[in-house]
């Protein structure tokens, strides 16, 4: 059960028989949401469930957890301890307590709490592509001038400007994946603010890069990803798309931590700011001014030797 702007993230996934979709915000007249409410419930509830996996704090999991009397449900305990929550579980989930730790781990102490502890092998996140995706991305790629050749996709924007490295950083690594051969397709979503990066990106590199830009909707992200030989950007969904499809890449990290929210692939390497023990803070941007030093100030040639270490790594040099 997802938010439906989200639903393209799984969709087609081969471990889920059915998507319950939920809308984001309020939407409609109260009649009509609880309405909807009721037939979403109906839904759930025609289902059978044994077992009910919540991995947020929204009071509506605990309600659901309780009204559909799974035999089995598992949330996160909840710092205030309320005791509505701790009653509509059967099991509580702790977690320790001031030590960062990965939200991929962080979400399957849900399982190992209920006895179910996975393997190594079993904890890499996936990502579907369906067929019609690639067929529209391949010819995405064409109309927007790619003849085949092997690419580098660059997204260098996050939906948090305070992520986001310089135009002038990112024009250097353009142009430097541009020497060893590949060709540049350039992502971002439809937002003013990453496109007027994206345009300061294209005046100062040399390199003219196949514009995608606006273009793609999730799944079709998702498909120019997994044709790619190299992924490069920063903390972002994107990111982790690229880890889940296993596409070798590499992120910058400035606020945010790359221990909890890092790439989960061995296949990805992590760039920060060595010279800011301040990060990663947690603040949108230095003193909450929407910039951070700790990336305003991160040097392109730190940026360039990690891509080619990763190329080097695995085997696409």
């Amino acid at each position: 059960m997802v938010y439906d702007d989200t639903a393209a993230m799984l969709k087609g996934h081969p471990a889920l028989s059915q998507l319950h979709l939920l809308p984001r915000g309020r939407q409609g007249a109260w009649h009509e949401r609880l309405a909807e409410e009721r037939r979403l419930f109906g839904a759930l509830r025609a289902r059978g469930y044994d077992l009910v996996v919540h991995l947020t704090d929204h009071p509506r999991g605990a309600w659901l957890a309780w009204a559909l009397g799974a035999r089995w449900s598992v949330a996160f305990e909840r710092p205030d301890g309320k005791w509505w929550w701790q009653r509509a579980f059967s099991h509580i989930a702790r977690q320790p307590r001031g030590t960062p730790r990965a939200t991929v781990e962080r979400h399957l102490d849900l399982l190992r709490r209920l006895g179910i502890h996975p393997g190594p092998e079993e904890r890499a996140p996936t990502l579907a592509v369906n067929t019609a995706a690639r067929a529209s991305v391949s010819d995405a790629l064409r109309a927007a001038g790619w003849h085949g050749e092997p690419y580098a996709v660059v997204h260098p924007g996050s939906r948090w400007m305070f992520k986001v490295w310089t135009a002038a950083g990112n024009a250097q690594v353009v142009d430097h994946l541009a020497r060893l051969g590949l060709s540049i397709v350039l992502t971002a979503a439809p937002d003013a603010r990453e496109n007027q990066l994206a345009d300061a990106i294209q005046e100062k590199a040399a390199t003219r890069c196949i514009d995608l830009r606006g273009q793609l909707t999730l799944e079709e992200l998702g498909g120019v990803i997994a044709g790619a030989t190299v992924f490069f950007g920063v903390d972002s969904v994107p990111m982790h798309m690229a880890a889940a499809l296993g596409t070798p890449g590499v992120a910058l990290f400035g606020p945010s931590s790359e221990i909890e929210w890092g790439p989960w692939s061995e296949r990805f390497q992590v760039v920060t700011s060595r010279a800011h023990p301040c990060r990663p803070c947690g603040i949108d941007g230095c003193g909450g001014s929407k910039r951070s030093d700790c990336l305003a100030q991160l040097p392109a040639g730190a940026v360039t030797l990690a891509l080619d270490q990763v190329l080097e790594r695995h085997g696409q040099r």
